[in-house]
């Protein structure tokens, strides 16, 4: 049973957390998570900060305390997600704290789960996701990577695109068409894959807003044990959909409240941007969307009505990216002209660092509402699983 707001002391909780934010978030990463571009810190800086929540214990603060969490719930939960964009600590990457971890808990044997777990919790795994592909991107069912056994082994062929930090990745999950039938969605089965297998190449993919973020990820024959597949070969497209309801379930209402400071502290910088009454309109229309979606937010998280998981999810997913680029825009407009020359190497003052970030990120959340299923692809589900249509 998911706890509720009055279960625990939110005052105290939250007083805790900015404790040990102040502690364990250095100026560096303080400044790395404020400059940060893409949906996630690099690498890098990921790395440094999942090591001190994982010494403080609160790495994997959701899971199931058998599994080394917390059992915290979901008032805890948005707290501490509040506190971490406020204070501009790291976004650490979603695939294995948030994904691959949770499809092992509710779908992995033991073996799986002893074996890959604690290196999930400890950072020593990085993981990536393998699921969408040139010609399979909201449309997945089209995927057409195949794996063939032979034995004990399963050999992968084909590729994988937009995969998140695969040029730093341990591990990657992958959906792969195992066999072939009438409806796309069957024949799929959900493989793990060592990204140092003999067969398995990278290729970086530049984005438009200047950084290495995502690649294409080729398999020639990549090998895996059949250990490590998780669930029943065939079996993938369920275990995708349980995924991506925890891809999708995010919470956007604090990051989105990080950028409208982040547009605000600009926009002073420039007494003209702030004094706009336009400006200071759309700023005001944003912060009350905003409030509207962090309450929205915590009703599905206290709610936890799985009937209902799947209309929530694409929901909050579609308002929740609208609403990041919406603020994303903003930070923008507050650094006027001087976005014009983000990338400008004889320009190094501060304003010209942070409209440097606010175009670069303004670029980068143009795939926001692409990734983990378009906007259009969340409108169909929206109308087909609430309105009948």
């Amino acid at each position: 049973m998911s706890d509720s707001l009055e279960s625990i002391d939110p005052v105290g909780f939250r007083a805790q957390v900015r404790a040990f934010l102040d502690e364990a978030l250095t100026p560096e990463l303080r400044q790395a998570g404020c400059g940060q571009i893409g949906v996630f810190a690099p690498p890098e800086v990921g790395r440094i900060w999942h090591r001190r929540l994982y010494e403080r214990g609160w790495i994997v603060p959701t899971w199931p305390t058998k599994y080394g969490g917390r059992g915290w719930g979901p008032a805890q939960r948005y707290i501490f997600e509040q506190e971490c964009a406020l204070a501009n600590a790291p976004t650490l990457s979603s695939a294995g704290l948030l994904m691959i971890g949770p499809i092992l808990i509710h779908f992995g044997t033991e073996e799986q789960q002893t074996r890959f777990l604690p290196r999930i919790r400890s950072g020593e795994d990085y993981w990536c996701q393998g699921y969408s592909e040139p010609g399979a991107g909201s449309d997945l069912a089209a995927l057409k990577c195949r794996a063939h056994r032979e034995g004990g082994e399963y050999f992968v062929e084909g590729t994988k695109i937009w995969t998140t930090h695969a040029h730093c990745a341990d591990w990657i999950f992958l959906l792969v068409r195992t066999s072939t039938h009438e409806r796309p969605q069957e024949g799929i089965s959900f493989l793990l894959v060592d990204m140092r297998s003999p067969g398995v190449v990278v290729h970086p993919i530049i984005s438009m807003s200047g950084e290495h973020e995502v690649n294409q990820v080729f398999f020639d024959g990549a090998r895996t044990a059949v250990e490590n597949r998780i669930g029943d070969e065939g079996a993938g497209w369920t275990i995708a959909k349980r995924l991506l309801e925890f891809e999708r379930s995010g919470v956007y209402g604090p990051r989105v409240r990080r950028l409208l400071l982040q547009a605000r502290r600009i926009a002073e910088e420039r007494e003209d941007c702030w004094r706009d009454a336009d400006f200071r309109w759309r700023y005001a229309e944003l912060s009350i969307d905003c409030d509207a979606l962090e309450a929205a937010e915590l009703r599905m998280l206290v709610e936890n009505d799985s009937q209902r998981a799947g209309v929530t999810t694409s929901l909050l997913k579609l308002a929740g990216t609208e609403t990041l680029q919406r603020a994303s825009e903003l930070c923008v407009t507050a650094a006027g002209a001087a976005s014009l020359h983000a990338h400008d190497p004889a320009r190094s003052d501060t304003s010209s660092r942070d409209a440097q970030v606010a175009m670069a990120r303004y670029l980068n959340m143009r795939a926001a509402t692409i990734y983990g299923g378009s906007s259009e692809i969340q409108r169909n589900i929206l109308a087909k699983t609430a309105l009948q249509l």
